[in-house]
C-alpha cells in the first residue's frame, strides 16, 4: 500500500486548520497583529513577504514556540494555550527556518525514530515505512551520522521527523532555502504526494518561483499583517504578485 493510499484510508475530512486574530510578540512588541488564516486538508498555503515581514514569526505562534494569542483549532480541537509540546501532539509539525532541526551526531535511522516518539509503539513501524517511502534516501544513508548528510538530504530528514508525530498541519519554514535545484523537484513530489493524502501544509517561502509549484492559494504578510491574497493563477503572474510583495 502506496503512502497516498495508507494516508487516505485514514484522513479526517475534519483536519481543517482554522486561525482567527492571531498575535505574535517578543517581550511587548509585537510583531503579527490579528492574522487570520484557513488551511483545508489536502491544501497547501504560501505565506509570502519579505524578510522581517513576520512569517516565522506566525508560524512559531500557531506552533506555539513564540508568544502569542488569537484562537487556533485543528482538527475540530480548539488549542487555546496549549504548550509546543502538547500543539505537537495534537496535530501540528513544525519545521523551522534554521537548520540545526536534527541531532547531527546520531544516526539517520536514530533520528527518524526520534521524530515517532510521540506516537502510540504499535503504530510506528508503519509510519516509519510511509517516511522511508516518501525519502528513499534516508533509509539508504541510516546508519550514517545525519551530520554528514547534504543540506538537501538533512532538509529531508527534518521533515521526515516531523512527519514521524503523524500531524494533520505540516508547516514549513522556507524549506528550500540553500538547497540545490535538484532537490526542488523531490520536495515538490513528496508534498504533493502529501497533499494528496489529506495533509495541511502551511509554507513561509521567499522564493516565489518554487512557491508556485507547489502552493494552492497564498497570502502575502507585511508588517504583521495580511496585505493581499490570491490563488494558484496568481503566483504565476509574476507582475501582479512582484507588487503586492512590495506594498
Amino acid at each position: 500500500m502506496t503512502i497516498v493510499e495508507t494516508l487516505s484510508k485514514s484522513r479526517n475530512d475534519h483536519a481543517a486548520v482554522i486561525c482567527r486574530g492571531l498575535t505574535a510578540r517578543y517581550n511587548r512588541i509585537a510583531v503579527v497583529h490579528g492574522v487570520d488564516l484557513d488551511v483545508h486538508a489536502g491544501e497547501m498555503l504560501a505565506v509570502l513577504g519579505a524578510n522581517g515581514a513576520g512569517k516565522s514569526s506566525l508560524f512559531g505562534a500557531i506552533a506555539g514556540v513564540v508568544a502569542g494569542g488569537g484562537e487556533v483549532c485543528v482538527g475540530g480541537h480548539h488549542l487555546g494555550r496549549m504548550s509546543a509540546h502538547t500543539r505537537a501532539s495534537n496535530g501540528i509539525a513544525f519545521v523551522p527556518e534554521r537548520r540545526g532541526n536534527i541531532f547531527p551526531t546520531m544516526p539517520v535511522a536514530e533520528n527518524v525514530d526520534v521524530g515517532l516518539r510521540l506516537l502510540p509503539s504499535g503504530e510506528r513501524g508503519a509510519q516509519r515505512d510511509l517516511i522511508y517511502e516518501l525519502f528513499p534516501i534516508l533509509k539508504e544513508r541510516g546508519s550514517a551520522m545525519a551530520g554528514v548528510l547534504s543540506g538537501g538530504e538533512q532538509q529531508m530528514l527534518a521533515i521526515g521527523m516531523a512527519l514521524g508525530r503523524k500531524p494533520k498541519l505540516l508547516i514549513l519554514d522556507e524549506p528550500s532555502q540553500g538547497l540545490a535545484p535538484a532537490v526542488f523537484d523531490i520536495l515538490e513530489d513528496v508534498f504533493d504526494r502529501l497533499k494528496k493524502s489529506g495533509l495541511a501544509l502551511l509554507l513561509a517561502e521567499q522564493n516565489v518561483p518554487f512557491a508556485a509549484r507547489i502552493a494552492d492559494r497564498y497570502v502575502v504578510l507585511s508588517y504583521g499583517q495580511i496585505r493581499s491574497k490570491g490563488g494558484k493563477e496568481d503566483l504565476r503572474n509574476s507582475e501582479e504578485l512582484a507588487e503586492a510583495l512590495m506594498r
